[in-house]
């Protein structure tokens, strides 16, 4: 993966001006996506996504609505959020430099615990770095199990 510098990386934090340009890639390749409720910025997000990152993005989302047919989606903060109507937020991913960081937003309820830890003590992290196989098993059950608890209500 080509490496940025940092003439790149203060070009691509600028906001993007029009609504026909590519969104712009803030820091650690995560696309600038203003902040709706829907799938199309989701989908927004994901294409923007840099490099092999995209691909995981398209599983990842295919993989919670197959999980999940009724997920609620929105992009908050940079950052796709899935949800169940009146329950609240389970799951969000975001982009860093050399992975995708997939928060369960209740992980530590879930069995077996995802292994990030966070400051938040009911939230996990589940880190996906380019050449790791992806658990679509294990990640449909975190998914399936994290959809099934009280969201979080931040919005």
């Amino acid at each position: 993966m080509k490496k940025e510098t940092k003439q790149t990386a203060a070009k691509a934090s600028k906001p993007m001006k029009g609504s026909d340009k590519e969104p712009a890639l803030l820091s650690g390749g995560n696309p600038q996506i203003a902040k709706a409720d829907g799938d199309a910025p989701v989908q927004a997000y994901i294409a923007a996504m840099p490099g092999w990152k995209s691909e995981v993005g398209r599983r990842l989302d295919a993989l919670i609505v197959q999980t999940v047919p009724d997920v609620r989606k929105a992009v908050r903060w940079n950052t796709p959020f899935y949800g169940i109507e009146g329950q609240g937020w389970f799951l969000a991913f975001h982009c860093f430099t050399k992975y995708i960081k997939v928060t369960f937003l209740n992980g530590a309820s879930l069995h077996p615990m995802p292994p990030g830890e966070s400051k938040v003590p009911n939230t996990r992290y589940f880190h996906i770095h380019e050449d790791d196989p992806l658990d679509e098993e294990l990640m449909a059950n975190w998914i399936g199990q994290a959809s099934e608890l009280p969201g979080e209500k931040m919005f």
